[in-house]
Parts: structure tokens; C-alpha cells; sequence
């Protein structure tokens, strides 16, 4: 499962920490929110926790790569950088600066399906983080000189998160070559070539497009009272005029009926292999029964990949595999990475010898249990803090289409059974449903890292 949340300046992941835990006895999950739709369209999602005097606020676009065209890849990711550049009210620099002489923090991210702005901060700051939200919600700064400086920083960004690093390389040629016509086909960064030539008549239309009161979702939670939240909320965000609806995206995929193959060749000490099959989206019905197999296969070391590639046949340094999650069907993957003196094809023996296992025999009951532990212990742990409760309440407002989604998590990884993992096994992990990425190291100069990428977010 992958709802990755990578900050503009950190890697720390807000979203589904990857941790192993024990079963929840307790009541089906329930966090106290308020709600309510402004007249022009803005959400509002409030959480009242008044065990600290803190708040957290997201802002949650619906506006990420799904929504860009050919030739215009990295524009909502572009947009990311640009939104702390200033508005009508507070000019260049004074948002963070705002913040942080509050004692608060911000950051942000992109990931395929939305673009998110966070803020931490004590409770006495709320107005005038709203105030900064607002301002650069309706009056952003879009100017020549903007734009220029922040491209060249995406494109550096591009340099060192993609071009120079292996697992960048590796991922971006899973999405390309698995998908033909889905707009998950690219990476939440862009593409050099388009990144160069956005224009500001293009970066206006899409502000105007996905920047409106009408796509997007506030999150505040945290040491507040509803009620006078809300009417704070409404004072500095009512009055923007809300925006005709963006387009619709169109992610139709036409079916893959034989195996994709890949070879990256790129500086490293070893052999890896990426494979990624076709997934489903995030309301599908399957998706919590791929889920589990998800934890069936990695997670820790007493899990399927790890147990098979690493301890017993010792083809294998690392694993991981993800069900990745997205408002459009997105990739289940699998990667390994190789022991010295064993090869890629070593590794997908290995892994098809597991995956053809799960697929044809019913997993233990106590196995399925703790993957269904591990899923509830990850749920659990990233709420923990009114920033995880508001992140996870406007990411699933956001993807889902509902923020209630996040309480149904548990109720349907409970009801999975073990013919209905062996079951989603069968039906997706096919070889052809699948894009093989093969790492050929090129052992020239010093060695780049093999980590298991993390597909669709950037910051």
C-alpha cells in the first residue's frame, strides 16, 4: 500500500508509517470531525483534539500529475514551488517567514493525485496562517521572474532525484513502459523538455483551472472550537470566487496482453529488477485484498519476498513491495536487489517462485492475520498527532472522495479472506500484466544508491 507524502524539504513520510504491530480489539476507528462546504465550494474538515495548544492545517488540491497533459508534464509539481513565492497581501519570502517568526512550520508536496500544503503552528497563529492560505489561494504571484527561478530549481530537482539516481531511473521506467495512455505514465517531476518550455500563459491557466475554493480541501485540526473555526475559515476564504469544475481525466488503459521488458543501464555495484503489474484504483473492491497480499509478501523479515530472497535461497540484499494507491488503477510492484555474484534473472526466478505460491495455495490463517495486524498497526501509528490526523483526513477527502474512507479502512482489511488473496494473486500477478525493469550496473565512478524507490510523490 503506498500513499506516500514527501515534503518540499524533507523525505519523512507523514503519511502510513511502515511499522509492524499487534491486532486492534478496540471499537471501529473513529476520529470526531465537523464539516462543512463553503458557498464557493471550499471544504472544510475540522478535527477538535485539545491535548496540546497546536494545530495543523493541509490544504489538499486536486491537482496533481493526473490532471497534466502531454507536453505540459511538472506543471502541478512546479506549482508546489511557486505557491511559496508570495501572493497580493504577503510578497516574496514572508510565508515562511510568516510561519516560522509564529513558531510554526511549513512544507508541501505532489503526489499523482493532489498537491498538498501543510502547516504547523500554536494555536494563537491560526488567523494568520489563514490569512496566508487565503492570500496565495487567490492572489498568488505568478510573474516571469517566479517562474524562471523555480523551473530551474524543479529541473535541478529532476537532476538529482531521477537522471543521477538509480532508483529514480529504474521507477520512471516502470511507469513509462507499463502504462501507454494513463497520465500515471509519467513521474510526478515532469520531464526535462517539458519543464523548459512552460510558458506563463500556460502557468496561469492552471493556476486558475485547479487553484479554486471549489477543488480543494482544508484541514484543520487540532486545540480549536468548531463553530468559530468555521466562521474564520469562511471570513478569509469565502469571498474567493469559486472557478468552472477542471476537466475530466481520462486514465482508460488499453489492456496489456504479453510481458514488457526493460534494461537500465546506470552506474551501480549491483544487479536489481523493478516489476511492476496493473493494479486497480482505490475504490476498486479488490484493493484491500491486494493490500494484505501486499503484507503477505513484504514488510518485514518473516514476510514471503524477504524470507525466500534473503535467508533461505540468499539471492537477495533487500525486497519490497507495494500496492501502490491511486484515484486511478496504479501498479502493484515488486523490487529486488541482488547479492553479489547472483543476477537479475536470479532474482525473478526467486520471485515468481513466490508469487506462483501465494497464488495457488491459501496463506495460513495466523499469516493472514498479522499482514491484517501490520495494516491496522501502520493505520493506527500515523494518527498518532493532530498533523497525521489532518494529513490522512484531507488525503482521503482528496483520493477517495471522502474522508469517511479512512474509517472503513479496517472493516474491509477484516473481511479478506485467504481465497480471497490467493484469489487477487491469481487474477493480477500474471506475467502478462507485467513490466520488467532490469538494473545493468554500469560500474564506472562512484557507485549511486539501489534503494526501493517510492513511486508517485515529489516534493
Amino acid at each position: 500500500m503506498t500513499a506516500p507524502t514527501v515534503t518540499r524539504r524533507s523525505a519523512s513520510a507523514l503519511l502510513l508509517a511502515l511499522v509492524v504491530g499487534i491486532a486492534r480489539d478496540a471499537a471501529p476507528l473513529d476520529i470526531p470531525v465537523a464539516e462543512r462546504t463553503l458557498a464557493n465550494g471550499l471544504r472544510v474538515v475540522l478535527h477538535e483534539d485539545h491535548s496540546a495548544p497546536v494545530i495543523a492545517s493541509y490544504v489538499f488540491y486536486r491537482s496533481g500529475s493526473r490532471n497534466e497533459r502531454r507536453g505540459e508534464t511538472g506543471i502541478a509539481h512546479l506549482f508546489e514551488h511557486m505557491m511559496f513565492n508570495g501572493g497580493k497581501k504577503y510578497g516574496p519570502g514572508m510565508f515562511d517567514d510568516m510561519i516560522e517568526g509564529h513558531g510554526g512550520s511549513t512544507n508541501g508536496f505532489t503526489t499523482r493525485d493532489c498537491t498538498a500544503y501543510l502547516n504547523n503552528f500554536p494555536r494563537e497563529a491560526l488567523p494568520v496562517v489563514l490569512d496566508l492560505e487565503s492570500d496565495r489561494m487567490a492572489h498568488l504571484a505568478i510573474t516571469p521572474r517566479n517562474l524562471e527561478q523555480e523551473r530551474h530549481i524543479v529541473m535541478e530537482e529532476r537532476r538529482l532525484r531521477i537522471d543521477n539516481q538509480t532508483s529514480g531511473v529504474m521507477d520512471e521506467a516502470l511507469y513509462l513502459h507499463a502504462f501507454e495512455r494513463s497520465p500515471y505514465r509519467w513521474n510526478t517531476i515532469g520531464f526535462m523538455e517539458d519543464l523548459k518550455i512552460v510558458t506563463l500563459d500556460q502557468a496561469k491557466a492552471y493556476f486558475h483551472t485547479y487553484y479554486a475554493p471549489n477543488n480543494a480541501t482544508i484541514v484543520l485540526a487540532g486545540d480549536l472550537d468548531p463553530e468559530p473555526t468555521f466562521a474564520l475559515v469562511d471570513r478569509y476564504f469565502g469571498k474567493i470566487p469559486r472557478h468552472a469544475p477542471p476537466p475530466p481525466v481520462d486514465a482508460a488503459e488499453p489492456p496489456q496482453d504479453g510481458e514488457r521488458r526493460v534494461v537500465v543501464r546506470k552506474n551501480a555495484e549491483l544487479p536489481a529488477v523493478m516489476i511492476g503489474y496493473h493494479g486497480v484504483a482505490v475504490l476498486d473492491p479488490d484493493r484491500p485484498a491486494l493490500d494484505v497480499l501486499e503484507r503477505i509478501l513484504s514488510g518485514g523479515e518473516s514476510t514471503r519476498l524477504h524470507e525466500d530472497l534473503v535467508r533461505v535461497h540468499e539471492v537477495a540484499t533487500a525486497v519490497a513491495a507495494s500496492n501502490s494507491w491511486g484515484a486511478d488503477p496504479d501498479l502493484f510492484w515488486v523490487y529486488a536487489q541482488a547479492r553479489p555474484g547472483k543476477t537479475a534473472a536470479d532474482l525473478e526466478a526467486r520471485v515468481d517462485a513466490v508469487l506462483a505460491e501465494v497464488a495457488a495455495h491459501d496463506v495460513p490463517a495466523d499469516e493472514l492475520q498479522k499482514a491484517k495486524n501490520q495494516l491496522q498497526a501502520e493505520l493506527v501509528r500515523g494518527l498518532k498527532s493532530v498533523n497525521g490526523k489532518a494529513n490522512q483526513l484531507g488525503y482521503f477527502d482528496a483520493v477517495f472522495g471522502d474522508y469517511r474512507a479512512l474509517f472503513g479502512l479496517e472493516a474491509a482489511w477484516n473481511a479478506v479472506t485467504a481465497a480471497d488473496v490467493r484469489r487477487v494473486a491469481a487474477k493480477y500477478l500474471v506475467p502478462t500484466q507485467r513490466t520488467v525493469v532490469v538494473l545493468e550496473p554500469v560500474p564506472t565512478g562512484r557507485p549511486l544508491g539501489t534503494s526501493p524507490p517510492k513511486s508517485g510523490a515529489t516534493s
